[in-house]
């Protein structure tokens, strides 16, 4: 097999804490990221999951970005256990995890205030 079935990009992105969109670094994005990989790893799917860390990736107030592909379904992770729940539902279960999804918070107006929680 030539590639992975599944390619997970975490946003690393750090910017000043000063700047106004924040970044995903200091959301938790490190931690996320290093979760995902020792994840893969400790399951022994090294050779069909591929964790990669990503730039910023232009949706830094939602943040901490992953995006997952080939379904190129963007998510908002905020904790381990979300990144967890990404991991066995979608990753390894091939399924979309539709409450995480950043989609769905254009479409949610209450979704802002909870963006909001996470600058502070």
């Amino acid at each position: 097999m030539i590639g992975y079935k599944r390619h997970v990009f975490v946003c690393l992105n750090e910017r000043d804490v000063s700047h106004p969109k924040g970044c995903c670094k200091h959301r938790g994005s490190t931690a996320i990221f290093a979760f995902l990989k020792s994840r893969v790893s400790d399951l022994g799917l090294k050779d069909t999951v591929r964790i990669s860390q990503a730039g910023c990736m232009e949706h830094c107030q939602y943040g901490p970005t992953v995006v997952v592909y080939p379904e190129a379904v963007w998510y908002r992770i905020q904790s381990l256990e979300q990144a967890k729940e990404i991991m066995d539902k979608h990753i390894l279960g091939g399924q979309v995890v539709e409450h995480l999804r950043m989609e769905l918070l254009e479409d949610n107006p209450s979704s802002e205030e909870n963006i909001d929680t996470l600058k502070n």
